[in-house]
């Protein structure tokens, strides 16, 4: 590459490296630096090139215009400053940064002690100023052209209540997939091919949320022990798609893969990362933002700003006070929105983000700004409505317009399934759509993402065969990861060929994908359960990208039954309007038919009374829904009509005898029983009236027909 020679002053916005189809503007924000260098390496990022003073700066960003520039072009930035951590000032011009809104990031952080910005081993600690120069050992920014032939891709618009998400892992969804080309595993091409879609189609889902894709860093800590940040929550680059995703490494792969699920009516939502970065605390290193302007960056601690505010257990958090940070975030939102063209996003550590001070303020400025926002509005949001600060727990509190991850609905289906007591009451809330945490103030069933397993904790499989975590292999001592996942063995400990324990198993498994898929709100599936996907007991496998984390293809008979019995439940949701309900059950008697819109049962084949909801043994229920009663309407306004059905649940491990409800004179043809090792039921119709032989830890489904 020839030395840049000429030098305009370009503009303050849009920040980042922008292609204008002539040359490059560059736009840097720092409010408290004393000059800012852009660096320009060769085309493999080994040689630092040449350096360019930004000269002109505008409402605290600095930037300039190169003619000369061309896309592919490698940079990174060296900004100079104060180097007082007490004060909280961090700059360093030994230590090449990179561009917090770069489009594309290539390579990856080789690990030294000269990646950190102060001394280490000092007896003054982060005191004292490391004076060696980082460049060899991170990855530099790279120049795009931003052209790409979007065509006639539309967003699906899958409204929230016919909405199935299926979390995966872009890595660990396609690396074991045989039927994808091997250099397509891994990736967002493996991820957008025809095997991949033509899996999740047959599967019956209506959106993949996608683990983090956004560029990220593999802990110094990590590495060192041959492990990597396998999930990808320690981003580094909010606007660059992580590139070891990537088989042709170009942005446009990504782009891709979105237009290619698109075509296929498949929504793309992003986990994203905004309430920390992969820096860490204050012995960790400066890689990007703490170098450019740790102060305006970070939440530090007012009594002493040497240190940092961490409401998220990675040690720092975003200053989503500050009006430039909280830019940051709307403009990366509104990026992968128009750019992308992404769907939605759910919000790793959501609490954070509404902190305004110390405190979780539910209407704080980024809800409200969200609200507001012509494009971020109109995508799908949703909460994970915890972090790990005082008050950070904010279940069912956050504003009309978000959807919120349901751990209420997960820990209480755990609990029912594995023969806990006492539980019906809640049991009968959370599938009902958990409308004391979310029937007021304007929200929806849909407000509820529920889910019995996720990336984070145990899959399916090992929730019903491991009773305790078994994470040795992250050798954190088997400290790491959560000590009370609810979860039950059935007898056995790990792996076995007891026949009788893997009956109990897969029927648990059944019972709780029945139940999952049955319940109101939003369902989520971890990708892989529906195929008996274990983790070997591992609850916290962040660190595993191996075959502990990828999902295996290889399909036994128990394996095709359990994702057969899958399919067969997301098609009944699918094809009833009755368990995907817009609005909140009411409990009113529905005229015309003679019974409420929902009435629970017990075993004898009376309505539950209000003193049985608190009896500690019962374990037994039953709820008839009423389809009939919808009154609801379809995206044309036409009136939405379904069948009546009765859901019966035995979580005790005898059978009970359970008496069919007589309604007006019908009679019950059996969908489901997960007690036969098909989930199928016994090809019948029963009288009203008689009794359903209800199998120990066992899930009915049965439809009212005409008598």
């Amino acid at each position: 590459m020839n030395p840049i020679t000429a030098v305009w002053p370009g503009r303050s916005h849009p920040r980042g490296a922008i292609w204008d189809g002539e040359g490059v503007n560059f736009a840097l924000f720092s409010e408290h630096a004393h000059k800012v260098e852009l660096c320009i390496f060769d085309d493999q990022g080994r040689r630092e090139l040449q350096r360019v003073e930004l000269r002109e700066q505008t409402d605290l960003i600095w930037h300039c215009y190169l003619p000369e520039a061309r896309p592919g072009m490698l940079y990174g930035y060296r900004v100079h400053g104060l180097y007082k951590p007490e004060e909280g000032h961090r700059f360093n011009p030994y230590k090449l940064l990179l561009d917090p809104y770069a489009r594309n990031i290539d390579g990856q952080v080789r690990w030294s002690d000269a990646l950190f910005g102060h001394t280490i081993g000092s007896k003054r600690e982060d005191l004292s100023m490391d004076r060696r120069d980082s460049a060899r050992g991170m990855p530099k920014c790279k120049v795009i052209d931003p052209a790409f032939t979007w065509g006639e891709d539309r967003r699906p618009s899958v409204p929230w209540n016919d909405m199935i998400i299926y979390e995966a892992h872009v890595r660990g969804f396609t690396m074991r997939n045989e039927d994808i080309h091997p250099a397509m595993r891994g990736t967002y091409a493996g991820l957008a091919s025809a095997p991949s879609i033509e899996y999740l189609k047959r599967l019956g889902v209506t959106t993949i949320e996608l683990m983090p894709v956004h560029a990220f860093v593999d802990d110094r800590y990590l590495v060192e022990r041959g492990l990597t940040n396998y999930w990808g929550y320690n981003t580094i680059g909010y606007f660059a798609p992580e590139a070891q995703y990537s088989a042709s490494g170009k942005v446009a792969e990504f782009k891709t893969m979105v237009k290619t699920l698109h075509s296929a009516g498949l929504e793309v939502i992003l986990d994203v990362v905004y309430n920390h970065t992969a820096e860490g605390n204050q012995l960790g290193p400066t890689l990007s933002f703490r170098g450019v302007d740790n102060a305006s960056y970070y939440r530090l601690t007012p009594e002493n700003r040497r240190y940092y505010a961490d409401y998220t257990g990675c040690g720092n958090t975003l200053n989503m006070v500050h009006p430039r940070v909280l830019q940051m975030i709307m403009d990366s939102l509104r990026y992968w929105v128009t750019e992308m063209h992404v769907d939605g996003f759910r919000f790793d550590l959501a609490s954070a983000l509404a902190r305004e001070l110390h405190e979780v303020d539910r209407l704080g400025a980024f809800f409200d700004i969200l609200r507001q926002d012509p494009v971020l509005s109109e995508v799908k949001l949703i909460a994970e409505p915890w972090d790990l600060g005082e008050g950070g727990y904010q279940v069912g509190n956050f504003p009309v317009g978000w959807s919120e991850w349901n751990d209420k609905y997960r820990d209480t289906m755990r609990a029912y399934w594995k023969g806990d007591g006492g539980l019906i009451g809640e049991f009968a809330q959370r599938i009902t759509g958990s409308s004391d945490l979310y029937g007021r103030g304007g929200r929806r069933p849909h407000a509820s993402i529920n889910f019995v397993s996720a990336h984070d904790g145990f899959t399916l499989k090992d929730v019903v065969s491991y009773n305790d975590k078994h994470n040795e292999v992250n050798q954190e001592g088997n400290r790491d990861g959560h000590d009370n996942n609810l979860s039950w063995n059935c007898g056995v400990e790990g792996p076995t060929d007891d026949p009788e324990v893997r009956a109990l198993r897969a029927r648990q498994q059944r019972n709780l994908i029945a139940t999952l898929l049955l319940s109101q709100g939003v369902p989520m599936l971890l990708a892989g359960d529906e195929i008996d996907r274990s983790q070997e007991g591992n609850n916290n496998a962040y660190c595993q990208d191996n075959e502990i984390s990828w999902i295996d293809w290889t399909l036994d008979d128990e394996k095709r039954k359990l994702l057969a019995f899958t399919q067969r439940v997301i098609a009944l949701r699918r094809t009833h309007p009755v368990f995907r309900r817009r609005d909140f059950y009411r409990g009113h008697p529905v005229r015309g038919l003679g019974v409420k819109d929902i009435v629970w049962l017990r075993p004898e084949g009376g309505e539950m009374t209000d003193d049985e909801w608190s009896q500690h043994f019962a374990r037994c229920l039953g709820v008839y829904l009423a389809g009939e009663a919808l009154t609801e309407t379809d995206g044309r306004g036409r009136p939405v009509r379904d069948r009546n059905f009765l859901v019966l649940f035995n979580a005790h491990h005898e059978p009970l005898p359970f008496k069919l409800p007589d309604y007006a004179g019908s009679r019950w043809h059996a969908l489901l029983d997960t007690a036969f090792d098909d989930g199928l039921a016994i090809n019948g119709t029963f009288n009203a009236g008689v009794e359903y032989e209800l199998k120990g830890r066992s899930l009915v489904l049965l439809q009212q027909v005409d008598a």
